[in-house]
């Protein structure tokens, strides 16, 4: 007889539950008929990411993580701030006229071709020598005030427009999405009146639309819902383009913490991200002048800080995996702030691990929030039918892939994020699932399993568990890394009778899992 190992996460559950064998294990099923097809498979959840600003796309690791999110993910399309600010040198000056320098865009935007990440365009913020005042935002000070000359402002538009018709062909551009500025309703971004930005907005989608009349163009990427009704009404009245509306929301309290002093909580409803998208759609834009209008949520996370520690851990990954799930295709897309900590709105931060938003770390260290985009990404193309909230179950041919969660939402009662989640937080055993798959083909399947969870492609609290050094060495660097390897955890050959399989998992508080049967 051969003895097997017991797998590692098998053998914390059993130590778990002989130091408290009084803890209560509920049961759940999820249980879906192969036969029976749902739809295909939303693009909501991986449509687009974000990304902190233009410039930082021309490093060479924030392109490194890029190609892997790409490879992992599946990311369609990327958006970030400043791409019209003054570090990527768009606008100069000679002999006193302003001339266009589109280099440091085309490095950028021809990477992202040639890795296949469409550009989601912001366009913002305003370069200095076109804006009407010197009021800026962020560590690297992209200028937050409205066009001294709206003439001028749509020339560079629809120069840069007819620049990228040109470089990469008008079957690729056709696309791409144009949105106008980030968050005009708030102070911080944009200095102007409502009315000045919609003339802003006005003077961006008549020039794109110059160029070609069926490119892509909205906004107004709002962080609160104020601006929607009349914004909608001018561009109906005004007869101005527009393809599709834009906005924000994060899952704690208030708005904009530009520098990362400012102390967040989590709102006491685990659901008010879901609630929000669906307000903003039923009563915002279907009761509108232009119901049928796409909704992208063009930034979306649990926290708008960017030293929020909530970002770093497995508890915000199932986070994640809730509130996609909950909108479901509701909206065109949700995306996800931010894929890397490569993010210098608040300046270069300090430590590896910071409350960066990022899906990895400076290093390129995965965060569990990425596997939960990766396992997403990894599913079958159709979505079979399956009453349980917290699991998507798929097919692609002869296929199983089933991603499966608790999200067991933390009560940190008055305690701010950035005191709560500085310290590891350990999890309790919680349900027992089986999955019941019923109508698959007769035969033998590679079974395999991968988990995310405390201390399962949990590097946050591994490093805390280091003393949270301030900088890594290389020993420590290479040992998180090979933590967060997502290797295997389970892979074995079963055989399907009777057309039916029925296994079982433990999980833990806030554990995911993700399962492919593949037939042999």
């Amino acid at each position: 007889m051969v003895f097997q190992p017991i797998p590692r996460f098998v053998l914390f559950l059993l130590i778990a539950f002989l130091c408290n064998p009084a803890t209560a294990i509920s049961k759940r099923l999820i249980q879906a008929d192969f036969s029976k097809e749902k739809c295909s498979l939303s693009e909501t959840y991986s449509f687009c990411v974000g990304a902190g600003r233009a410039n930082e796309g021309l490093r060479a690791d924030w392109q490194e993580q890029l190609s892997l999110l790409k490879k992992d993910c599946g990311f369609k399309y990327i958006r970030f701030h400043g791409l019209l600010s003054d570090d990527m040198g768009v606008c100069l000056e000679e002999n006193g006229k302003i001339v266009y320098n589109f280099q440091y865009i085309d490095k950028l935007f021809d990477f992202l071709v040639k890795i296949k990440v469409r550009p989601f365009v912001e366009f913002g913020f305003m370069p200095q020598l076109l804006s009407s005042g010197s009021q800026t935002i962020f560590w690297w000070k992209g200028n937050v005030t409205p066009p001294a000359s709206y003439e001028e402002y749509g020339k560079l538009i629809y120069a840069l427009t007819s620049h990228w018709k040109e470089r990469y062909g008008e079957a690729e551009i056709l696309k791409w999405f144009f949105e106008v500025w980030n968050e005009p309703d708030l102070g911080g971004f944009f200095t102007g009146t409502k009315e000045e930005y919609f003339l802003m907005y006005k003077t961006v989608a008549t020039n794109v639309k110059k160029v070609h009349g069926n490119l892509k163009v909205g906004g107004p990427a709002v962080a609160t819902p104020a601006w929607i009704p009349d914004f909608l009404k001018y561009c109906s009245d005004n007869k101005v383009p527009i393809d599709f509306v834009s906005a924000h929301n994060y899952g704690v309290e208030g708005f904009l913490d530009e520098f990362g002093k400012s102390k967040q909580r989590m709102s006491d409803d685990s659901n008010a991200i879901i609630k929000y998208v669906n307000y903003f759609k039923n009563e915002l834009v279907l009761k509108s002048e232009s119901p049928n209008l796409p909704i992208h949520f063009t930034e979306w996370s649990s926290s708008y800080s960017s030293r929020d520690p909530i970002h770093d851990t497995y508890q915000n990954a199932t986070y994640v995996l809730n509130t996609l799930k909950g909108i479901d295709n509701k909206v065109a897309s949700m995306s996800y702030w931010t894929f890397t900590d490569i993010f210098e709105e608040a300046g270069p931060a300090y430590g590896p691990f910071h409350g960066g938003f990022g899906l990895m770390n400076l290093q390129g260290l995965k965060k569990p929030t990425y596997f939960a985009y990766k396992y997403i990404n990894a599913l079958g193309k159709i979505e079979l039918q399956n009453n349980d909230s917290q699991s998507w179950v798929c097919k692609d041919g002869n296929n199983l892939t089933a991603l499966f969660w608790d999200f067991t939402f933390l009560k940190q009662g008055k305690v701010s994020n950035q005191d709560f989640y500085s310290k590891i937080i350990k999890s309790s055993v919680k349900d027992t699932i089986e999955l019941n798959i019923s109508n698959l083909k007769n035969g033998q399947y590679l079974l395999e399993l991968y988990r995310v969870g405390y201390k399962q492609n949990d590097i946050y609290s591994h490093y805390m568990e280091f003393g949270a050094p301030s900088q890594l060495n290389l020993k420590e660097e290479n040992s998180l890394s090979a933590i967060s390897a997502d290797n295997i955890v389970e892979r074995k050959q079963v055989r399907i009778r009777n057309n039916s399989f029925i296994t079982s998992y433990i999980l833990s508080e806030n554990d995911i899992c993700f399962l492919r049967l593949s037939k042999l």
